[in-house]
Parts: structure tokens; C-alpha cells; sequence
């Protein structure tokens, strides 16, 4: 299910509020506190211009009228900050706003500190920061560690040598920031998890549908054209439903049509084909085979015949070489007709249970005196009984061919080694020479009737070209596979049987 678009798109729209969730915690980390701190420093700034303007409307030299008073008051409770104006009268300060009789006598001789502070550049009072300034002002941060609060602070200077001090708190940011970030954290993460339990359930309704389609159209790969898609709702998944329906109708018959047109096509073309192929490739082949001998038998027998040669010596060597021919001619004949009845299944397999060691000695024993007189070293080493089920006849005739087709093509070191080699149930018997490498290019091909990778070698032993077709026959019906491969120093033919 991980794969799946239900999955994707609960995973996607998790990533997303997570990523959002993400993207505001770091802003509110990084920049909230340093936004606030100029929030403020604008808000502080803008009362100073509105005091500015309130004094430069004012008629009054000393104290605000009643209205100006009443707009001051209203300035402070709106900006949440407090506004204190000093002016020089008589050698000494005298509050302009508050007036005198509202202002506290300990308050005032405070705020008069403070201004002198900051007039005078006297820093050493708690923490100062100057954080902004202009010709008319100059704005402070102040940790007041007497008070463990945090203001922003504004001296500034009207028309006529007034002095303009305004204070408005400042909490902790950090502390709101951390806050603040902590419950973002809390709303995200049940966000996110509201979000894949609501995508989940959403997405449900898309998906179910989707699946349904797609083991419908997997059935329709495997021509299972009865499934059809129930079409419940009038939209694009409805319309792709109806669409999915109609082709399998259509490939349906199309199939079927098709099937039937080929069925009948492939056997009049196989009838046909096999037919000809045959014809012409046993004409060809037995034609080019008995070609040289019957061409020897004529020209001896005519020999005879003509008394070419009137020693008897010379007459018996003519006999014998027709009598040569002729055996080769039987003995091709025969393989033949092996070959005809094992390709056409007219030969009927006997399996039995036999030991394959008995058999490759007894064909070894018959074939001894070849080993002996082509000098050969023989490697076979099995002396414990393998069983295998077979047809003990006919393995015999590939464990002759294989054995007869190394004798033959034996060269080099002249070795001939026989492997039993078990896997699992199983036995694969090789049979391997040193000699000359088979092409790669024609190792597929020597398993065709009357195929000789080396035709001048073929000849000078007999060879027909039948042998190792027939084995190919004889383990088709066995259902087992049998091959050949190259060396660095030799050959090696290989067939395997079932073990018991």
C-alpha cells in the first residue's frame, strides 16, 4: 500500500501542513521578535508627530485647553502610551501635559530624571539602547532592572523648548515568540494528523474505484473478458469505466475472430510447410550423402566389370571398398528410419530403472580397442551405481554417440574424460575431448540432420551427420535437455536424466 495514490496523496498533504507548520515556526523564530521591536518604535514615532501637531494647532503658551487635553488623553488610550510634556518655566521644568495638579509629585520628579538621563547621555541607569533617531527625537530601549520591565522610550523636542517623553511597555518577545511557536507546534502537528486521517477517508472514494478498474484490466491481460466495471456516477472515472467496458467487448470478439482465422491459417501453413520441408531437405540431404558412395560403388564395379586390374589382390581391394560403401549406406539408412520414428513419436519410449555406470562401461568395453589403437587416455572414475529412469536403449545410442563423436574429433593430449555430475534429482553425464573448438557461431547447428562442422574430417571417418541429431531426438522424448560447450583445450557434450 505504500505505493499507492491513496498513500501518495495522504503523504503529500501531511508534507504540506508540515511544511507550512515549518515555514511559520522558523519566520516567527526568526523575524517576530525583531517585526515587534519595529512595530512599536513606529507606533511610539507616530504618537510623537500627533503631540507635535496637537502643540502647533494649540493657542495656549502654557497648558492645553480642555479639548487638547481630552485629544492627548484619547492618544494615549488608543497607542497604549504614556505622554508626558515638560517645558522650561521660571529657571526650572514644569509639566505641560499632565498639568501640575494631576500629575504626582514623585511621578513627575521620576519622569524629570529620566529626560535628564537621556538628555545628558547618561547611561549607567539600567539598560539602554538607542534603536532610533531623527532631528526631532531619539527613541531608547530601557530594561528597568528595578523594576524587571522592558520599555520603549521617546525624548523629543517641540516648538518653543518643549520636551516630549513618551514610554510605552515592552514585554519579553522572546518569551511570546517561544509561546507562540510552542502551540503553532501543538495546532500543527493535529493538523497533520487530521489531515491523513481526512485524506485517508477522502481519498477512499477515488481510489476504491481505481483499483476496481485496474483488476478488471488486469483479468482483460489475461483474456478473462467476463469482469466488467459497474458504472455508479456520471463523471471521469464513470466515463473511463464505460470506456473500459466497450473494449473489452471488442477485444473480446476481436480475439476470438482472430484465433479463429489463425488457428485455421497455422495448420493449413504448418501442414504445408512441414510437407515441403521435409520433402526437400531428405531429397537433398540423402541425395548428397548417397551421392559419393553409390559413385564409388559404380566406378569399382565398373572397374571389375572392365578388368581393370587382373591381380587378385587388386580385385579384392575393389570388393572391399564396395562392400565399404555399401555397409555405410546401411548403416545411414538406418539412422534414418531411428531418427523418422523418434521425430515422429512413432518410436515408443520404455522407461525403466538401470545404472547409468554399468551402461557407460558396457559402452566402453565395446568400444576399447578405438581407445587403443587412436591411443587415447580414457578418464572415468564412477565405480558405485547411479540410478536414473530412462530408456535404457536408447540412452545407450547417446552414450555411443557422444563417446563415437570424441574418438573421432579426440586431438592434442588425446583425453577423453566422462563426468557424472548430480544436482539435486538430477544427473547431467558430459562427455569431454581435447581438441579443437566447435565455432561458437555453429554450435547451435550441429544438432540439424546431416549438418558437419568439418565435412573433409566427417568423410574420412564415416560421419553422416546423423549422430548428434539423433540424440537431440531421443532427449526431446525424454523431455530432458542435452547441449554442448567450448573449452579452452576442448569439447564438452553434456545430456542429464532424472536420478531414483
Amino acid at each position: 500500500m505504500r505505493r499507492s495514490i491513496r498513500f501518495k496523496l495522504a503523504s503529500l498533504l501531511a508534507a504540506l501542513i508540515a511544511f507550512t507548520i515549518f515555514i511559520t515556526w522558523f519566520i516567527n523564530h526568526t523575524f517576530l521578535a525583531d517585526y515587534y521591536l519595529n512595530f512599536k518604535v513606529a507606533r511610539i514615532a507616530e504618537v510623537f508627530y500627533k503631540v507635535q501637531h496637537i502643540y502647533e494647532e494649540s493657542q495656549e503658551e502654557l497648558f492645553l485647553s480642555e479639548e487638547d487635553t481630552l485629544k492627548m488623553e484619547r492618544l494615549s488610550s488608543s497607542f497604549n502610551v504614556n505622554i508626558y510634556v515638560l517645558m522650561p518655566f521660571a529657571g526650572r521644568s514644569l509639566s505641560s501635559y499632565p498639568k501640575p495638579q494631576d500629575f504626582g509629585e514623585r511621578e513627575e520628579l521620576q519622569i524629570q530624571l529620566l529626560i535628564r538621563n537621556y538628555m545628558s547621555g547618561d547611561m549607567s541607569q539600567g539598560d539602554k539602547t538607542v534603536i532610533g533617531e531623527n532631528e526631532n527625537f531619539v527613541i531608547y530601549r530601557l530594561y528597568d532592572d528595578h523594576l524587571d520591565a522592558n520599555y520603549i522610550d521617546l525624548v523629543g523636542i517641540l516648538e518653543g523648548s518643549k520636551v516630549v517623553f513618551l514610554r510605552s511597555n515592552f514585554e519579553s518577545i522572546q518569551e511570546s515568540v517561544a509561546l507562540s511557536n510552542q502551540f503553532l507546534g501543538y495546532i500543527g502537528l493535529i493538523a497533520v494528523v487530521i489531515g491523513i486521517i481526512a485524506m485517508l477517508m477522502i481519498s477512499r472514494k477515488f481510489t476504491k474505484p481505481i483499483l476496481e478498474m485496474a483488476h478488471i484490466a488486469k483479468r482483460m491481460s489475461e483474456l478473462d473478458f467476463d469482469a466488467k466495471y459497474h458504472v455508479r456516477e456520471n463523471d471521469e472515472i464513470g466515463v473511463l469505466g464505460t470506456s473500459l467496458n466497450t473494449l473489452s467487448d471488442k477485444l473480446q470478439e476481436t480475439i476470438l475472430e482472430l484465433k479463429r482465422a489463425n488457428n485455421e491459417l497455422q495448420i493449413d501453413i504448418q501442414k504445408k510447410t512441414e510437407i515441403d520441408e521435409m520433402r526437400k531437405e531428405f531429397l537433398s540431404n540423402v541425395s548428397h550423402e548417397l551421392k559419393t558412395p553409390i559413385s564409388l560403388i559404380q566406378g569399382y564395379a565398373e572397374g571389375l566389370v572392365e578388368n581393370v586390374n587382373e591381380d587378385e589382390e587388386s580385385r579384392n581391394f575393389y570388393c572391399e571398398v564396395i562392400i565399404d560403401e555399401a555397409n555405410k549406406m546401411n548403416q545411414m539408412v538406418k539412422k534414418l528410419l531411428t531418427l523418422n520414428e523418434l521425430e515422429f513419436g512413432s518410436n515408443q519410449v520404455n522407461f525403466e530403472r538401470f545404472d547409468i555406470v554399468q551402461l557407460i562401461n558396457s559402452v566402453l568395453w565395446s568400444t576399447e580397442i578405438l581407445f587403443k589403437q587412436k591411443q587415447v587416455t580414457l578418464h572415468f572414475d564412477e565405480k558405485e551405481p547411479i540410478y536414473v529412469w530412462a530408456d535404457e536403449y536408447l540412452i545407450e545410442q547417446v552414450v555411443t554417440n557422444y563417446i563415437n563423436n570424441a574418438l573421432n574429433h579426440v586431438d592434442g593430449k588425446k583425453i577423453i574424460e566422462i563426468k557424472l555430475i548430480p544436482r539435486d534429482n538430477v544427473l547431467r553425464v558430459a562427455v569431454f575431448n581435447t581438441g579443437n573448438r566447435i565455432p561458437d557461431d555453429e554450435l547451435d547447428k550441429i544438432w540439424v540432420k546431416f549438418y558437419k562442422v568439418d565435412k573433409a574430417r566427417t568423410r574420412k571417418y564415416g560421419g553422416s551427420g546423423i549422430g548428434l541429431s539423433i540424440v537431440k531426438a531421443i532427449m526431446n522424448s525424454h523431455n530432458k535437455e542435452c547441449g554442448v560447450v567450448n573449452h579452452s583445450k576442448g569439447v564438452e557434450f553434456w545430456f542429464e536424466l532424472d536420478m531414483t
